[in-house]
């Protein structure tokens, strides 16, 4: 299946969306201390007490009209999309950032997210890109441990991303990276 993936044109599939669903029994709690300005940090992986259950209707859709040079790779089977990822340009910064990776529930486990991010890698490279970015919740227990696994490593977070109250809801945003070297 991972040979059919095909770039997804832009005006076909703008504001597509994306239903995401995952399930996760673990989480990265982050502590940040701070001792007369000396920060110590930390992201220990805890249980939850009950799993935290990631719905459709926190769902994204693609080519957002925000996203610099945005482009987009996917699976077709019998006529739905069944996996996409997309990228777009931080020029600013000589980055390249994944804004979505998305496989369908019955799709998952066979190869097709690192076949979608190896896209975004050949992307990166190609572009002589310095990094490939990323970001994740500190509660996606399933993607950190792929993106992990993959190769990225934490390169920041932010801990008021989605709301004032981020790391008493176990839901920081972690950004992941992958640095390139041309020397």
């Amino acid at each position: 299946m991972t040979d059919h993936i095909i770039e997804l044109e832009r005006d076909k599939w703008q504001d597509h969306l994306l239903e995401f669903r995952y399930i996760s029994h673990y989480y990265y709690d982050v502590e940040v201390a701070n001792n007369n300005g000396n920060f110590k940090v930390s992201f220990i992986k805890k249980p939850f007490d009950i799993p935290y259950v990631k719905t459709p209707h926190d769902s994204d859709r693609l080519f957002q009209p925000y996203l610099e040079k945005p482009r987009a790779w996917g699976i077709i089977d019998n006529g739905q999309l069944i996996a996409a990822i997309e990228t777009h340009t931080e020029e600013w910064s000589n980055r390249l950032i994944v804004s979505e990776l998305w496989v369908h529930d019955d799709y998952r486990r066979k190869g097709i997210a690192s076949a979608l991010m190896n896209f975004a890698v050949k992307r990166a490279k190609d572009e002589k890109r310095r990094a490939l970015k990323l970001e994740t919740q500190s509660c996606n227990e399933g993607g950190i441990a792929f993106y992990l696994n993959y190769g990225f490593n934490l390169i920041g977070f932010d801990t008021c991303a989605y709301q004032n109250d981020d790391i008493a809801r176990k839901e920081v945003r972690m950004e992941l990276g992958m640095l390139f070297d041309y020397d």
